[in-house]
C-alpha cells in the first residue's frame, strides 16, 4: 500500500480532487495500486501573478503536446490534465531501476475574477508547459471634478 503525500500548506486558489482542508485524509488515503499513477498523479505546478497576468508553469518532462489538456471550466477554473505514457516492455529487455513515472495526472486552480478566461495560450517548450492568462485592466474610477458655488 503506498500512501499520497501532500504539503499542508493552504493555498486558496487551488483545488483538488480531495477536499483542501482535510489534510488528515490525503495523508492516510491509498493511493491507485499503480504506483507509477501515484507517482506522477501531482504534476508540480508554479504560479505567478505579474502586472498583466497570472503565469502558470508545469514540468512535464517525456510529455507530448497531444498528451495535455489545458481547459476552463465553469466560468473560472483552469484545468490542466493530461497523461504521460509507460514506456512498451520487450519481454527480452532486463530491467534494474524504474524511477520514471508515468499515468494522469489532473489540476485545477480557481482564477480570480480579472482573469480573461477567453485570451488564454498555452505552450510546451522543452518538457515545461506555459499557460499565461491574461489580466482585465483596472478601472481606474473616474474623477469628476465638481465646481463649488458661491
Amino acid at each position: 500500500m503506498s500512501l499520497v503525500r501532500r504539503s499542508n500548506v493552504f493555498d486558496p486558489f487551488s483545488l483538488d480532487l480531495r477536499d483542501p482542508f482535510d489534510s488528515v485524509f490525503r495523508s492516510v488515503v491509498p493511493a491507485t495500486s499503480d504506483n507509477d499513477t501515484a507517482a506522477f498523479a501531482n504534476a508540480r505546478i508554479d504560479w505567478k501573478e505579474t502586472p498583466e497576468s497570472h503565469v502558470f508553469k508545469a514540468d512535464l518532462p517525456g510529455v507530448k503536446k497531444e498528451e495535455v489538456k489545458v481547459e476552463v471550466e465553469e466560468g473560472n477554473v483552469l484545468v490542466i490534465s493530461g497523461q504521460r505514457s509507460k514506456e512498451k516492455e520487450d519481454k527480452n529487455d532486463k530491467w534494474h531501476r524504474v524511477e520514471r513515472s508515468s499515468g494522469q495526472f489532473m489540476r485545477r486552480f480557481r482564477l480570480p475574477e480579472n482573469a480573461k478566461v477567453d485570451q488564454v495560450k498555452a505552450g510546451l517548450e522543452n518538457g515545461v508547459l506555459t499557460v499565461t492568462v491574461p489580466k482585465a485592466e483596472v478601472k481606474k474610477p473616474e474623477v469628476k471634478a465638481i465646481e463649488i458655488s458661491g
